[in-house]
């Protein structure tokens, strides 16, 4: 178990700043600025090698103190996707 959250905590970190970009490029932000693991499955990489896919959730904020979901995954240290729940615009 100690092996796996050593191991594990470069892809926490790749997560969490891909979040935070992520949510600064689209004026967000990343609530906690933390990242929790949700699933990680093997799969085939298009070069045919084994990766582990790697599925985090994280919090975000556009306005107010409403909280959303937001999910990346990961293949290996690269984002595959990065999805936001519907969120509310601030008013201008």
């Amino acid at each position: 178990m100690l092996l796996y959250l050593w191991h594990s905590d470069p892809f926490r970190t790749r997560a969490r700043e891909l979040a935070t970009r992520h949510c600064r490029e689209l004026d967000l932000q990343l609530l906690d600025q933390s990242v929790v693991i949700r699933g990680i499955w093997p799969v085939r990489a298009q070069d045919g090698r084994w990766q582990m896919r790697r599925t985090y959730h994280f919090e975000f904020a556009s306005v107010g103190d409403r909280r959303y979901q937001g999910v990346i995954v990961l293949l290996g240290l690269r984002a595959l996707s990065i999805e936001l729940e519907a969120y509310r615009l601030p008013d201008d």
